[in-house]
């Protein structure tokens, strides 16, 4: 495993930021870390990133203690902060070659060269940082955050404040950087972290409430149903069904069935509806969305 997180609680005095968090992340996965704001994810990437100690539990990066052997764990991490510190007065090239001088890395300038190709500044490098457009500042910290190879990448929130356009430049870039590095990055931008991560972690006000794999599959999404009938019926029948979670009448008339994904719940409406003796006019699935997983989640706990 890259990333072993185990037990994890973080006290900030009486505060409990993080409450008993386990989770891991394998070699060459792209997760997405999800949570509201004050959840607990920047915690725990500080954590996992060596910039703060737990109050109980443990993390391994690639085997390797977070605690006990910190300086090893920070050789293996390449941390991108939500803030992106950047020094505005220093030249991109100067300032790379100053991260890589923290690294004690030989050849600093060949490493530098190589940086700004893998993360397009190649047209800015000549620039000083404070000039820079928002994606290119967030460029310039995830160049610095890959500098010294490292093999866990920790981008929390990349594509804060940037553009369309920017996003997708950075989106496209953490999908690249994914075949060759385990990444865990977090966003509050629900379609970008389906449209990179493998996996999703959700964390709220403290506790882990998901962790599954990203897909029309995925275990965290439910079936919705949108179901007509030829007249009112009485939900408390339905809601017998073993499948079904829940029943809305909608302002059109019609009735929003969510149930279990790996159920057929079109064919169990349909028998009961039947069995009911009441003529069902129409039916249609609607895909739910991340969104909607979120903060059916995030929000009733």
């Amino acid at each position: 495993m890259s990333i072993e997180v185990t037990n994890v609680s973080k006290l900030y005095g009486t505060q409990k930021a993080l409450d008993g968090v386990s989770f891991n992340v394998k070699k060459g996965e792209i997760v997405g870390f999800l949570g509201p704001n004050g959840a607990g994810k920047s915690t725990m990437m500080k954590i996992i990133s060596c910039f703060l100690p737990q109050s109980s539990g443990s993390v391994k990066v690639c085997g390797h203690d977070v605690e006990t052997d910190s300086m090893k764990v920070r050789s293996l991490v390449g941390y991108l902060p939500e803030s992106n510190p950047l020094y505005y007065d220093m030249y991109i090239k100067e300032y790379l070659e100053f991260v890589c001088g923290i690294y004690a890395l030989p050849n600093p300038k060949q490493q530098v060269e190589k940086m700004i190709a893998v993360t397009g500044l190649e047209l800015e490098q000549h620039k000083q940082i404070g000039q820079l457009s928002k994606g290119y500042k967030q460029r310039v910290g995830i160049a610095q955050a890959l500098i010294h190879d490292p093999q866990v990448l920790i981008l929390d929130e990349p594509t804060s404040g940037l553009d369309p356009n920017q996003l997708i430049g950075i989106r496209s870039l953490i999908k690249e950087l994914g075949k060759e590095k385990t990444v865990l990055f977090s966003s509050h931008i629900m379609q970008e972290v389906e449209a990179v991560s493998d996996r999703i972690i959700i964390i709220n006000k403290g506790k882990l409430v998901a962790d599954q794999k990203v897909g029309a599959s995925s275990a965290l999404k439910k079936q919705v149903v949108l179901v007509e009938f030829d007249s009112e019926i009485d939900v408390t029948k339905f809601k017998i069904i073993p499948s079904v979670d829940s029943i809305a009448k909608l302002n059109d008339g019609k009735y929003q069935f969510v149930g279990k994904q790996d159920a057929d719940l079109r064919k169990e409406v349909s028998r009961k509806a039947q069995e009911l003796d009441v003529l069902v006019l129409g039916m249609t699935v609607v895909d739910q969305k991340l969104e909607d997983v979120f903060q059916e989640l995030t929000s009733k706990r």
